[in-house]
């Protein structure tokens, strides 16, 4: 039986939210992929609650990731916008 990576895929997720979103990915992958481990007996049980927590993490940090990716286009490209029209006056 392979040890858990609970904590791993938690200080995953948690740095997804805090600064890192695209590590949220590798929170999401790594936990489903060991969450299915733990589930057919693979992996070591103990680590399934980190484990969990830390993907939902790494989703929360994924979705976050996105909502910033469109903040910074959309206001990017309003701001160059108002800077085009500002300087035609």
């Amino acid at each position: 039986m392979r040890p858990h990576r609970g904590t791993t895929i938690l200080v995953l997720g948690i740095l997804s939210i805090i600064c890192c979103g695209p590590l949220g990915i590798f929170a999401w992958v790594m936990g489903k992929s060991d969450l299915g481990a733990i589930d057919s007996g693979g992996m070591d049980p103990g680590g399934r609650q980190m484990t969990n927590i830390g993907m939902i993490l790494g989703i929360i940090g994924c979705v976050l990731f996105v909502f910033q990716l469109v903040w910074a286009i959309g206001f990017g490209g309003l701001a160059a916008l108002t800077a085009e029209t500002s300087s035609m006056n």
